[in-house]
């Protein structure tokens, strides 16, 4: 019972106080001066009557202070959330530029063409992972063909192996199987670019007398029936005579970033053989 006497004892002097403060009051209003019993009563509730105010001060700003975080949490949350949207947004239009500059780019390099050309997206890569390939979302429904050219704003990039109704396989020229009829552009000197690595490709059958020094460009000759004269194909990085051959080492780096493939354009250019491997295929 302790507790109990203690709050009955609190609520006695707190009686006490507002009592002997409205006695106060009330004499107050008859008179300016106070009497020994005034005096005594202001000296004995004043501390306890500053003690209430203070604790009640204290009280209101805590509790202020409590909703205007609680305001600036929801605040900073509802900031959070929209700058999140923002940066999201932002990069969707970045996403938009880069995707128009490079089909600006593409359809730059189509006007130049003097063949029709579909474009079409990379949707996948050879998932055996046997060749240097990837798979676009066009077919025989669009109009295309086994053997014909791909290529997209910075050169060569392939031709067609594989063709369904609405898909196509893309053998690249960096592909060991893939061979490339080509020339050098200021020397006129001929060979057959194939693959050796993701990222480079060798230039073969040139004679050690043949006019080739690197940054040299190399683009399609026209011949084999597959792609149009004149497309890029690379630079020569190096060149070495190797003793005992009869060709030059030539090692070319080819104008297209196959790592980065997205939007390609496929030249609707039959090759002789397309549509015979086409009847074999069915």
């Amino acid at each position: 019972m302790p507790n109990v006497r203690r709050i009955k004892t609190v609520w006695l002097y707190v009686v006490f106080l507002f009592l002997a403060l409205f006695l106060l009051s009330s004499s107050l209003a008859k008179r300016h001066s106070w009497n020994p019993v005034e005096q005594f009563v202001v000296e004995v509730t004043a501390p306890f009557q500053r003690t209430l105010v203070g604790t009640i001060r204290v009280a209101e700003r805590i509790w202020l202070k409590y909703f205007d975080l609680v305001d600036l949490g929801n605040e900073n949350l509802r900031l959070r959330r929209e700058i999140d949207a923002l940066k999201m947004e932002n990069d969707r239009n970045r996403e938009r530029m880069a995707t128009h500059e490079r089909l600006r780019e593409l359809l730059q390099f189509k006007n130049t063409m003097d063949w029709p050309a579909v474009a079409a997206q990379v949707i996948g890569r050879d998932p055996t992972g046997w060749f240097e390939s990837v798979i676009i979302d066009k077919g025989r429904n669009s109009g295309l063909k086994i053997n014909m050219p791909v290529v997209n704003a910075a050169g060569v990039v392939g031709h067609l192996v594989s063709v369904s109704p609405n898909y196509s396989k893309v053998l690249l020229i960096v592909d060991q199987n893939s061979a490339v009829d080509c020339l050098v552009q200021r020397s006129r000197e001929k060979g057959i670019v194939k693959g050796i690595s993701p990222g480079k490709c060798k230039m073969d059958y040139v004679l050690k007398t043949g006019d080739v020094t690197p940054g040299d460009r190399v683009v399609t000759s026209g011949l084999g029936g597959v792609y149009p004269k004149g497309l890029p194909v690379g630079e020569v990085l190096g060149v070495k005579d190797n003793p005992g051959e009869f060709f030059k080492d030539i090692q070319v780096k080819p104008r297209v970033d196959f790592a980065k493939l997205e939007e390609l354009l496929v030249l609707l250019r039959e090759s002789p053989l397309s549509d015979l491997q086409s009847q074999e295929d069915e």
